[in-house]
């Protein structure tokens, strides 16, 4: 079935489209972008159960942005009447012209930006689903949860708690201007199993995940996942520390995603390049890996949680190839920033939510696949260790600095899996240096879209990364 389109976008239409023209007379550029996601959230363990109507990226109200005299001003609501948007407009009038008028008398000299394009374009985006959150049977998703849980602990050895936890949202945007009237519909859905397991005083958790560009129908996947998790609790309990040191490496689906972001996520995101705060402006066309690394990001490069017709700038989705065979080609780029810069908008504009600003964000960053086996991956090492499952990590946009915490390492001698496990892994390194040493590049690849990513320390938002197996050295500690 298709998403059907919000009715309240298109019941507010008309009077946005009557606000625009209203500020069109004072403004020389108006865009409005209004949003009506709507989705839930259910968590559970052996000691709670929640449910709630909100997620992440849950959300309804409307955001205005005006251009006048080279700067641009932006104001939210959440209130308004499409009989009467005159009303809406001398309040907004009043509103902008004093934070126009604040950046003109700042005493700093502000940045000078041209109006946005606004050449003609319609489009209405509803795109495919099993099913739809807001129609989902929360008693049955919450049976199917709890017994999750409930096998998680009966089976597993030492195991004191198994949580169970689904959330999808129904997403829908209209970004409309003058001359634009753009509508997308899309559901997204992620799930975790996360069993919590203590031996001898010592506690673990481990967790494994699905997410998607579909409805609720994804969690029908979760109950296959709950053994890996038990293997992998078991595992985490009799865990060694790694001896610190440079090693040889191969870094499974996961854990090559979080270097694609870490590593040329955020470091190539061109609001930074704007700001002088990011090394990647300074390497565009020169060799930053191996051959074998080739890196792509977009909205339409992957299917998954954060992949949309078109950004919170109106924007059309792109796939973006960042890095080709180890040349920095390009960055990821909003539109104000890429007006700045003379270049294109890549699709990447995104906003946590109505009341918050744009900045560039990532969507689906993912090394491209290669042609290596798993196998001979590992028969080529001597001494090193099969990286898999994440935890966290970081990157230093101006120095490219990075370190990815990963929740375990399986031991390789003389090319073979011995079956010693260490957790937890902290990977450290430079960007260059690590993308460098990749030799090997398997053939299959993953896409992962559990949690979010944020700017800083806020403006969370999601994105999805992954890619194949990588063969690399890297040091861990």
């Amino acid at each position: 079935m298709k998403a059907p389109f919000s009715q309240f976008l298109a019941s507010q239409a008309d009077g946005l489209k009557a606000l625009i023209a209203r500020l069109g007379e004072v403004y020389d550029y108006v865009s409005v972008l209004s949003t009506d996601s709507q989705g839930f959230a259910v968590r559970i363990s052996q000691k709670a159960k929640s449910v709630v109507n909100d997620t992440m990226t849950t959300e309804r109200g409307h955001v205005v942005r005006v251009h006048r005299n080279g700067l641009y001003s932006e104001a939210a609501f959440n209130e308004f009447d499409p009989a009467h948007p005159d009303e809406m407009a001398e309040t907004l009038t009043r509103l902008l012209d004093r934070q126009l008028a604040v950046l003109e008398g700042a005493g700093v000299e502000p940045y000078e930006t041209g109006a946005l394009d606004d050449s003609p374009q319609t489009l209405l985006v509803e795109m495919e689903t099993g099913r739809l959150p807001e129609n989902e049977d929360m008693e049955a998703l919450i049976a199917r949860l709890s017994a999750i849980s409930d096998e998680g602990v009966k089976r597993g050895e030492g195991v004191i708690d198994c949580l169970a936890n689904a959330q999808s949202t129904h997403i829908c945007k209209m970004f409309l201007t003058a001359r634009r009237d753009l509508r997308q519909s899309y559901v997204y859905s992620e799930g975790t199993v996360a069993v919590i397991a203590m031996r001898d005083g010592r506690n673990e958790m481990s967790h494994e995940g699905v997410s998607g560009r579909k409805g609720p129908e994804l969690f029908d996947e979760l109950s296959g996942k709950l053994d890996t998790a038990l293997r992998v609790s078991g595992e985490l309990l009799s865990a060694e520390r790694v001896e610190p040191g440079e090693y040889d490496i191969i870094t499974a689906p996961d854990v090559s995603g979080l270097i694609a972001h870490e590593a040329f996520g955020h470091g190539v995101e061109m609001d930074m390049f704007v700001k002088e705060r990011a090394l990647g402006a300074q390497y565009i066309g020169r060799r930053v890996g191996s051959d074998n690394v080739t890196m792509h990001e977009g909205a339409l490069c992957a299917e998954n949680v954060t992949s949309y017709a078109f950004d919170d700038e109106g924007t059309p989705a792109g796939d973006v190839t960042e890095i080709d065979h180890g040349i920095l080609k390009t960055g990821i780029c909003d539109a104000l920033s890429a007006l700045r810069l003379g270049v294109q908008p890549t699709g990447n504009g995104k906003r946590e939510n109505f009341e918050h600003k744009a900045y560039t964000r990532m969507t689906n960053t993912l090394f491209d696949s290669g042609k290596d086996s798993l196998e001979d991956m590992i028969a080529s090492i001597e001494k090193g260790y099969l990286l898999e499952g994440i935890s966290s990590g970081m990157e230093d946009p101006k120095h490219w600095g990075i370190q990815c915490i990963v929740e375990r390492g399986y031991e390789i001698v003389n090319g073979r899996l011995t079956g010693k496990v260490v957790a937890p892994v902290v990977m450290t390194g430079y960007v260059p240096d690590l993308l460098g040493s990749v030799s090997m590049v398997s053939p299959d690849r993953g896409v992962f879209g559990n949690g979010g990513c944020g700017k800083g320390h806020k403006e969370w938002v999601k994105v999805a990364d992954g890619g194949p197996y990588l063969k690399a050295r890297a040091r861990l500690g």
